[in-house]
């Protein structure tokens, strides 16, 4: 039997890394070889709610089905915690990405916490860039320190 506090640490640990693998794979993966699904994220005028970028919503919950099933049909423990630290990180990007910066759903229109405008004030400067190269910030939950000043 697993400890509570081991599967927590795992769980806890998933979400925290994802927010390494989220900055990794902006940096790397969505402004290298898949701009192609990223590029309309970029741009101000869309036809439509959904974005080519929401694909990679889909990857990650996919990554997360497959350690559900790592748990459920091999017996691998850690795949749930890792599965559901990996769907929290993606619900919190969600709220935090979609709903507070880009008010896809117009909620939290007046924050006023120095850590949010922080956060805001960091993705509007990665969006400064509507190109593939020389873009800036890639995280979504730890930014660097010059934007919360």
């Amino acid at each position: 039997m697993i400890s509570t506090v081991l599967w927590g640490i795992v769980y806890v640990s998933t979400f925290i890394v994802m927010e390494f693998v989220a900055w990794f794979s902006h940096k790397y993966i969505m402004h290298g070889f898949l701009w192609s699904w990223h590029q309309d994220h970029h741009k101000k005028d869309h036809n439509s709610w959904f974005e080519m970028n929401d694909l990679f919503f889909i990857v990650y919950a996919l990554l997360s089905a497959g350690f559900v099933v790592l748990w459920g049909e091999f017996g691998f423990w850690p795949g749930l915690p890792i599965a559901l630290g990996i769907f929290t990180y993606g619900m919190t990007y969600f709220l935090v990405h979609d709903i507070f910066i880009h008010q896809r759903i117009k909620l939290f229109r007046k924050t006023n916490n120095r850590y949010a405008k922080g956060i805001r004030r960091a993705h509007k400067i990665h969006h400064k860039s509507i190109h593939k190269e020389k873009g800036e910030c890639f995280g979504m939950l730890w930014v660097p320190r010059k934007y919360f000043n």
